[in-house]
């Protein structure tokens, strides 16, 4: 999941394309891991589906995606990170917790 863009700006006019880039890049970017994880999917002979999607909030985005697809199961790492990017993901992941009707596996 891509969270939204948002810049706050004075200078409107340069943010012309801004908005467009971010997404292309954070699209190519997604596609190419994505790519890569379903190939490594497919040479273990597991199915996999993969899905992109830009949202300010991601654990609603991952939530919706897992109901609009029937998923018994969330899977999602915790990453085991430190500091300011262990408390950003592991909001994401709590976030998940807390609001999905469907149960959630984290792992480590």
């Amino acid at each position: 999941m891509i969270p939204d863009f948002h810049v706050y700006t004075y200078q409107v006019e340069l943010l012309a394309d801004t908005r467009t880039r971010f997404v292309q890049e954070a699209t190519r970017n997604s596609a190419d891991y994505l790519k890569t994880l379903a190939a490594e999917a497919e040479a273990a002979d597991v199915t996999c589906q993969t899905l992109c999607v830009i949202h300010d909030h991601p654990y609603a985005a991952i939530i919706q995606a897992a109901q609009d697809k029937d998923c018994d199961l969330i899977v999602m790492a915790s990453h085991g990170r430190r500091g300011l990017q262990g408390v950003l993901i592991g909001s994401e992941t709590n976030k998940v917790l807390t609001h999905s009707s469907i149960p959630v596996l984290v792992y480590r």
